[in-house]
């Protein structure tokens, strides 16, 4: 059910969203008083227009609206939903069932336990708990309580409603099933036999065996996306039956944390899936044997991604020779393998764009090196905790990789200026670059890249504590295109950093959290200079109070999103001045503000007609506010 007056505002958003789609003066006009009472629209225009123009709106909000016109756009609009995304809920197999009945055209279905829903408050009733999203009920002693574990099942999708969502979706094409640990083979087996257009499938976290998965490799023959993550009830039976099944139809397969799972599945893949363009494995018992047979009977493969402990440089060496259209490649916490894998890569992959090296400790300047002179169409590099890559090899990513658009170092400690100072002069095309831990680049690398990659749009920094305001002051003069910029926990960034910011960009979003030298004038700079702020992180700034906070409501009245917590100067006044101007506002973290109490939290729900989530102490809630909006109150893990 939905709240009388919930149901009220949403129909009057509708109205006058119909209203302001209209460009024409139409509706000031004495044609349009004369018409008053009458329901031309339902009259003039036939089904078939009407589904044409739902299925034209650029947003769900815009379709749920207008579904609470009548009950005849509630129908139509129905009928042209293709997805639905559906959370833990109090009954779940009853939940598919009912939305079965109501939407005939659904060919992609999201079913995540993960995710709390909210259950409405029954007309005439208040609520009965402070919070009215679902609660899970976790067993507590050595060997469980059987009332606990009836409560824990009946919030979780079973074989039962797994079955009705397949008799009532038969034009499914696309399912994912995010840890339902209720769905068993049953239930898969039954699906598959009904759900015969199914293209993707994802299983993440479901206890499935060996018979679901061979049901779906004998019923959906167009199956082209598989995810097979913490299936630990799998082994090779399965995948080989489904290998055998779909054959040259799959397309994409991940697998990971399936013990159970070993090189047999692999070489079976190998054997029959040489359609298969991604590949991503995260296993402790796949080997090179495996891998190879994918690889040499694959010769398709455009992604892989992976993360398997037991391989070595045999590997990636045939890579280098057999996948010749290789576009990404993500190699993760690899201790077996060095430099020779990746000049394999670098003589062969001539087609590679991305490229993610993580926790790789033998790879050196000299691989980097090879990838960056062999593989000139790189747009993407991540390098993240590979120690041995310094300098030498970023300046060889400056100098052959002309497309370079993206660009993330994360815990690179010896990577200096020279190797930034090159990217800006050599990377004309970035867009978007990541620093984080980088203890070695400073104040001179930032100058660099602000004077040489004018297209900078997307700039994030954390704990690289060399680089201060010179840096930052350097973007905000040459970077004209940035709109995300990130600076956290930099002891050195303060307010002149901001102003120049806000002089020279004009930012969507922004996170300083941890910069204390940032205060009032930083954030009043950014207030006045950057209207279109939606996203703000200003945490932990102790010396920010509330003539900034006043600022921001005043001149950025599209933010969305703003983090407080941390903020001790900040009152209730402050609070007040932002959220009066602010009816945009969706999410306010304040955790740890002193200044602010229980009276500040409830002009936060009361003022924000579309607010969604206050992450607060719990404390400072009062009876009333928890009854109002207990549904968007989100509180510590721990009371302190």
């Amino acid at each position: 059910m939905i709240n009388i007056t919930h149901r009220y505002k949403e129909r009057r958003s509708a109205i006058l969203w119909c209203r302001c789609r209209c460009k024409s003066p139409f509706w000031e006009s004495e044609s349009y008083h004369s018409m008053r009472g009458h329901d031309w629209i339902n009259t003039l225009l036939p089904d078939e227009l009407l589904v044409e123009i739902f299925r034209h709106l650029d947003s769900k909000w815009s379709r749920d609206a207008c579904s609470l016109v009548c009950t005849r756009w509630l129908r139509l609009e129905r009928f042209t939903r293709a997805a639905i995304r559906i959370g833990a809920s109090g009954s779940p197999d009853l939940f598919v069932h009912l939305l079965a009945a109501g939407f005939s055209n659904i060919t992609t279905v999201h079913i995540d336990e993960r995710l709390s829903v909210t259950i409405p408050t029954p007309l005439g009733k208040r609520r009965a708990t402070a919070n009215s999203s679902v609660k899970l009920h976790y067993v507590t002693d050595k060997h469980g309580s059987s009332s606990d574990d009836s409560n824990f099942d009946s919030l979780c999708l079973s074989d039962s409603g797994l079955t009705s969502l397949a008799e009532g979706f038969p034009k499914l094409q696309k399912l994912r099933l995010i840890w339902c640990s209720n769905v068993t083979s049953d239930g898969l087996s039954s699906l598959a036999k009904k759900c015969t257009s199914l293209r993707s499938l994802d299983l993440q976290g479901c206890y499935v065996g060996d018979q679901g998965l061979a049901a779906v490799g004998q019923y959906c023959k167009q199956l082209e996306d598989l995810n097979l993550r913490f299936c630990e009830g799998l082994t090779d039976t399965g995948l080989l039956e489904l290998a055998l099944g779909v054959g040259d139809a799959l397309k994409s397969l991940g697998v990971a944390a399936c013990a159970k799972i070993t090189d047999i599945s692999m070489e079976a893949v190998g054997s029959h899936c040489r359609s298969l363009e991604t590949l991503s494995l995260d296993s402790e018992f796949i080997h090179n044997k495996g891998v190879l047979a994918v690889i040499k009977g694959c010769s398709h493969l455009k992604v892989l991604k992976l993360q398997c402990i037991n391989l070595t440089d045999d590997a990636l060496k045939v890579v280098g020779v057999s996948c010749l259209s290789l576009e990404i490649l993500a190699l993760y916490s690899f201790q077996r393998f060095t430099d020779k894998g990746l000049c394999a890569i670098g003589n062969g992959c001539k087609k590679l764009k991305n490229l993610t090296l993580s926790d790789c400790y033998f790879l050196s300047d000299k691989g980097l090196e090879a990838i960056a002179t062999g593989c000139k169409e790189l747009t993407h590099i991540e390098v993240n905790g590979c120690h041995n890559i310094g300098t030498l090899g970023l300046e060889s990513v400056g100098k052959s990789c002309q497309h370079l658009s993206e660009l993330a170092l994360l815990y690179c400690q010896r990577i200096g200026d020279a190797g930034l100072l090159q990217v800006g002069q050599g990377c004309k095309f970035l867009q978007a670059l990541h620093l984080v831990d980088c203890s070695s680049i400073g104040d001179e690398a930032m100058c660099g890249i602000a004077s040489g990659c004018r297209n900078l749009k997307k700039l994030h920094i954390r704990r690289c504590y060399e680089i201060g305001n010179k840096g930052i002051i350097a973007v905000g003069e040459n970077s004209k295109l940035l709109t995300d910029l990130s600076i956290r926990f930099c002891d050195r960034v303060g307010d002149g950093a901001l102003i120049a910011i806000a002089k020279g960009c004009s930012l969507h979003y922004l996170n300083v959290s941890g910069c204390h030298q940032i205060g009032d004038a930083g954030v009043i700079a950014i207030a006045r200079g950057c209207p279109q702020l939606s996203y703000l992180d200003i945490s932990v700034l102790q010396n920010l109070g509330d003539m900034a906070i006043a600022e921001l409501g005043e001149h950025c009245q599209l933010l969305k999103e703003i983090i407080l917590s941390h903020c001790r100067q900040i009152t209730d006044v402050g609070l007040a001045h932002l959220v009066k101007s602010c009816p945009m506002l969706e999410s306010c973290h304040m955790v740890y503000c002193s200044g602010i109490t229980s009276a500040g939290v409830a002009t936060v729900v009361s003022s924000c007609p579309n607010i969604k989530k206050v992450l607060v102490e719990k404390w400072k809630v009062s009876q009333r506010t928890k009854r109002r909006a207990g549904s968007v109150l989100s509180y510590l893990c721990v009371d302190l």
